[in-house]
């Protein structure tokens, strides 16, 4: 009797030192995520893909941090809406840089940006988008696309602007990833591969900034309310009517869980204890042996993911790749 009431007042301290440790880190931390003038130096944000969604959320409490911010995006007039909005708001400056960043003329736009500026302390590589359907009906285009859209921008927006963190001891990079990169199903395989890239990056590029005040983190959201569902070819899927509304997180939570981790230097975020098993599940390899062993034995794949299918045949592909609607 003895040693069980002794287990569980250790175990119970053991939980209330954790629970300590963790708020002293957020506490010690949050300076970390206040815009408080350096020297003359005001701390700016690039946030690419901020037109909408998980982005402009970024964008929104970063302004209300004090943040300058450069916005980046395919559509001009919706970036012009939220800056002027946030600048009002906030008073804070804006400016707006319109890029298609599937394109390798938007991506050395934007790196030109970030080396001419010097010092941008805060990086959002959030633009992306979805193609869901098999590898082999996907037109090649878009596969390099979205490659270059989540992965070459990415690396190279990250080397233009880390060189001038480490050098003033400060800065932060997110990569918004999915928790998806750790799922292997068919239908989207392009998406999946280029967000698992970006996990393994970030968390590669965490151990290399150790010791410095600069820190990086790979953002895994699961469904979230965006418009990245609202896109013609995931209408055609149903996808908004088959995945039911309780898994879908706001973008507050979502960036407000990345904000909250990375103060505490935490290199992966996954935004909600449900996604996080998924993500356990999919890591450990138990969802995916699951997904290999049951997907011969069900006839409910969609029919844009079978291959040779007539939905797959005809499917008309978007005239070019929303490359600014979130994760």
């Amino acid at each position: 009797m003895k040693s069980k009431t002794f287990l569980a007042g250790a175990g119970a301290s053991a939980l209330l030192v954790g629970l300590l440790i963790k708020i002293m880190a957020r506490r010690r931390a949050a300076v970390f995520l206040k815009a408080a003038a350096q020297g003359d130096h005001s701390l700016t944000a690039l946030i690419t893909g901020a037109s909408s969604g998980i982005g402009a959320e970024y964008a929104r409490q970063l302004a209300a941090r004090g943040y300058q911010l450069i916005l980046v995006g395919r559509r001009l007039k919706r970036l012009q809406e939220v800056g002027s909005h946030l600048s009002e708001q906030y008073g804070v400056g804006v400016e707006i840089l319109c890029a298609d960043l599937s394109s390798l003329e938007g991506i050395d736009l934007v790196e030109r940006r970030i080396i001419e500026h010097g010092a941008i302390d805060f990086l959002v590589n959030n633009a992306g988008f979805g193609l869901p359907r098999v590898f082999a009906q996907a037109p090649i285009d878009q596969v390099v696309g979205m490659i270059n859209c989540h992965n070459l921008a990415s690396v190279r927006f990250t080397r233009a602007a880390i060189n001038g963190m480490l050098q003033r001891n400060f800065g932060a990079i997110v990569n918004v990833s999915s928790t998806a990169a750790y799922l292997r199903i068919p239908g989207d395989i392009t998406y999946i591969a280029t967000k698992a890239y970006l996990n393994v990056f970030s968390e590669s590029l965490h151990l290399e900034l150790l010791g410095t005040n600069v820190r990086v983190q790979a953002l895994c959201p699961g469904y979230t309310m965006t418009e990245f569902h609202d896109r013609p070819e995931y209408a055609a899927l149903g996808t908004r009517e088959r995945i039911p509304a309780w898994l879908f997180m706001d973008a507050f939570t979502v960036v407000n869980a990345s904000l909250n981790d990375l103060a505490i230097d935490k290199v992966i975020c996954i935004p909600g204890v449900g996604y996080r098993l998924l993500a356990w599940s999919g890591r450990s390899g138990l969802l995916n042996t699951a997904i290999r062993l049951l997907l011969p034995l069900t006839e409910k794949i969609p029919a844009s993911f079978r291959p040779g299918s007539l939905n797959a045949r005809e499917a008309t592909p978007p005239e070019s790749p929303l490359s600014d609607s979130g994760a």
